[in-house]
């Protein structure tokens, strides 16, 4: 089995040695890195070629913002298994990818997620926030509930079955991308309680207050696409429901 990782970057040179680190640390080494970039003019390229020890692919071009990178990512991948390294993230543990594959020799799994950690930007080892899952029954979705998108790995099939992301969406397009899966009963998840991901704080969908507006009105507007009973009920349950992820400090 090998697992394909995308990373969509822009001008990244202050983050992506983390994402590169800690690819390259993984035990699993049957691992394709592609690198979408937005035709950054700093030197993010040159450190992930410099750094980086496995098979990557690399393009370079003006796109129409981070999920029609991922996109692209997704059809250069040729991975049994697709997975995102977002370029302020990076791997907690050098097991993660092992510990996905692993699961993924269950070949009813069609999908394998863990928990994310939130850290501060500047100091990595200071945890902000806890975002803890469970293994995934169809009442969840009437609570809001949803895995960390970065730390959610599929087999290609299911894009292939589900399409990729909606263009329409600024923000919230992997949460109606997730909102489509978790709703086919034909496809089994796996939980695996570990975190998989640490993030760094400040990003897209928290970055300031009209962001978060706009983020609560995608997430209604994904969840009357994707049919979801009692969409403002099950909104508020998302967004209460993110309280008690951070952690004191």
């Amino acid at each position: 089995m090998n697992i394909s990782l995308i990373t969509a970057t822009y001008n990244s040179e202050a983050t992506i040695t983390g994402a590169i680190e800690s690819i390259n640390q993984q035990v699993f080494a049957n691992v394709e890195w592609i690198i979408i970039d937005g035709a950054s003019k700093d030197a993010t390229l040159s450190i992930i070629k410099k750094d980086f020890s496995g098979e990557l692919k690399i393009v370079s071009e003006k796109d129409n913002g981070i999920y029609d990178a991922l996109n692209k990512g997704i059809r250069m991948a040729t991975g049994v298994v697709i997975g995102f390294v977002h370029s302020d993230d990076f791997l907690a543990k050098p097991n993660v990818l092992s510990k996905v594959a692993l699961a993924f020799e269950d070949s009813k799994i069609n999908g394998v997620y863990g928990d994310l950690q939130y850290v501060n930007k500047e100091d990595t080892s200071k945890l902000v926030r806890y975002w803890k899952s469970e293994q995934f029954t169809p009442d969840l979705l009437k609570k809001g509930w949803m895995p960390a998108h970065p730390t959610l790995f599929l087999r290609k099939e299911v894009y292939e079955k589900h399409g990729n992301f909606n263009l329409n969406y600024k923000i919230a397009a992997d949460y109606d991308f997730m909102l489509r899966i978790f709703s086919d009963p034909d496809l089994n998840f796996k939980y695996l309680p570990m975190v998989f991901t640490k993030m760094r704080v400040g990003g897209a969908s928290n970055r300031s207050l009209k962001n978060i507006k706009l983020k609560s009105q995608e997430d209604l507007k994904a969840l009357r696409s994707n049919r979801i009973k009692n969409p403002l009920k099950v909104l508020a349950y998302k967004n209460f429901s993110k309280l008690g992820q951070f952690v004191g400090n």
